[in-house]
């Protein structure tokens, strides 16, 4: 496995640490001053994986529509989620790297729709989304200590 690949797995490993330490009543949380909570930065970015170097590149994605629509870019939390919402959330950090790996190593990304970043950079293919990727989750790890601290 690659550096990049590693730090991804990483920092899964972190979200998975939190997903099991902290209650599911914190994880729904929205402290005051935030649009959204621990659990919707966690699915958010398994959602974003999954459009980065799935959808972008043709392909089918490893979730299903319903998850992409609460948490894509530009959603807020709906609701408190449950137990078995949060089981599935964990399931998926891992489960859904070691797919991408597989597909990688199968070579089915042929294609890529190029698509430019909130920073204004294009993506223009899958290396370049994982790249990317990693940044989005480093991000969105920020969120989730500074959630922690709040609630």
């Amino acid at each position: 496995m690659n550096f990049t690949r590693t730090i991804t797995y990483k920092n899964r490993i972190i979200l998975k640490r939190f997903l099991k330490e902290i209650p599911l009543a914190d994880l729904n949380k929205i402290p005051e001053g935030f649009s959204n909570n621990i659990i919707w930065n966690i699915a958010h970015v398994v959602v974003t994986q999954q459009l980065l170097i799935y959808k972008l590149s043709g392909l089918p994605m490893h979730v299903s529509e319903e998850m992409v629509s609460k948490y894509r870019n530009k959603t807020t939390p709906e609701g408190d989620v449950t137990q078995a919402e949060v089981d599935e959330i964990y399931d998926l950090l891992e489960s859904l790297l070691v797919q991408t790996e597989k597909d990688i190593e199968a070579d089915i990304f042929k294609t890529y729709n190029e698509y430019t970043v909130s920073l204004g950079t294009t993506l223009t293919n899958v290396p370049e989304a994982i790249e990317f990727n990693n940044f989005h989750e480093g991000i969105h790890l920020g969120y989730i200590l500074a959630l922690r601290k709040a609630i």
